[in-house]
């Protein structure tokens, strides 16, 4: 497979950061957005809120403030999001990413918020539109696996259901995500069922597979075939492709079981005299442990197949959680994530079956939005 080349950016970086979302908010965002301009010189922030609470940001080198007197909150529903909250710091944020009236460039290169998932992707959706030749925008984000590496996997919410087109594309998505953000020129791509063989699985997963064989075919993916999801943590492939309910369910599934592994091992070492001077003892594996499993590592989750990129940050992340994902939103925007998707999935279309179009259908579900 031959990816698409896609130059690194030359100039300055900039990144559009919703401040006020989250379960933190500014005490949270602006402590990480000072560290990540410290560790980047040639990053530049737009940091998007209320005036007074990022006041002690208006004199920061490389950095611009955009007042929004609203704020999305993490339990407000969509329709309140999208049409009684316009001047909210999520879409005020989210608009930096837009060419200006007479085709200026956007202000921001990528766009991060640890604001309301549900309100981010319907705000984004709504105002970048979705690329040509993607019917849905999906969630990516990474696992921590055996390999003391990561695996990227999508959809983690965004679709509960996925036709086997959009499983295609999401393929494709995350084959450019990989490529841009770690650097794999090739990365392997498995779909999650419940076994290896092709003859597993719905009909749904089985014309997938079908589909991602054929673009395997033509060099657009490395597809491996199916996976299983103890695969996930392995390290089996690079990218795992799901819908966004199986997707959802396994990520918390995963943060519960890393949550309830370190509960028990607390409680093992705290039993007694003996057992606290083991952990006394066993204390850089213990440190070592947590540095692994730690989700912090791992925070900022893509959203891909709009015209514009986003990052969304975990609500309840800590400063060095959010640094995390606006790394990861750079790192994107650098490597021109943006172009390689698009690239990609102009490049596969031949693979898909003839159908609904991608743009009829994202013509569809912007109209729903806007309605």
């Amino acid at each position: 497979m031959n990816p698409p080349v896609a130059h690194p950016v030359n100039d300055a970086v900039r990144l559009s950061v919703d401040c006020m979302g989250g379960d933190h908010g500014p005490s949270v965002t602006l402590p990480a957005c000072r560290a990540f301009l410290n560790a980047h010189p040639q990053a530049q922030l737009i940091l998007v809120g209320k005036a007074d609470a990022l006041a002690e940001a208006a004199q920061w080198e490389r950095c611009t403030v955009v007042a929004a007197s609203e704020v999305v909150e993490m339990d407000d529903p969509i329709e309140v999001a999208l049409r009684k909250k316009k001047d909210s710091s999520l879409r005020v944020a989210l608009s930096q990413l837009k060419a200006g009236p007479d085709g200026q460039a956007p202000k921001a290169h990528v766009c991060v918020s640890a604001g309301n998932t549900g309100a981010l992707m319907a705000v984004a959706r709504y105002l970048l539109k979705t690329m040509e030749g993607i019917d849905r925008p999906a969630i990516a984000t990474v696992m921590p696996n055996e390999r003391d590496g990561f695996t990227t996997v999508l959809d983690l919410g965004a679709n509960v259901d996925c036709s086997p087109e959009h499983l295609l594309q999401f393929a494709v998505m995350g084959s450019a995500l990989v490529s841009a953000v770690e650097g794999k020129d090739n990365p392997t791509v498995g779909l999650l069922n419940i076994g290896e063989e092709v003859i597993k699985g719905s009909e749904t997963i089985k014309k997938a597979g079908e589909l991602l064989r054929a673009a395997a075919e033509g060099d657009h993916i490395n597809f491996y075939g199916n996976v299983e999801g103890n695969d996930i943590f392995k390290g089996t492939t690079d990218i795992v492709v799901c819908d966004g309910f199986v997707g959802n369910v396994a990520l918390k599934t995963a943060e519960g079981l890393i949550a309830t592994l370190v509960g028990f091992i607390k409680q093992e070492f705290s039993r007694n005299l003996f057992t606290k001077m083991a952990a006394v003892a066993a204390l850089p594996v213990l440190n070592s442990l947590k540095r692994r499993i730690d989700p912090r590592r791992f925070n900022g989750a893509a959203l891909l197949g709009l015209r514009g990129l986003v990052f969304k940050s975990h609500g309840s992340a800590d400063a060095f959680a959010f640094e995390g994902a606006l790394n990861r939103a750079y790192d994107a925007a650098r490597n021109c994530l943006l172009d390689r998707v698009h690239d990609q999935i102009q490049e596969t279309l031949q693979a898909m079956p003839p159908g609904l179009t991608a743009e009829e259908s994202a013509n569809s579900g912007d109209a729903a939005l806007a309605a």
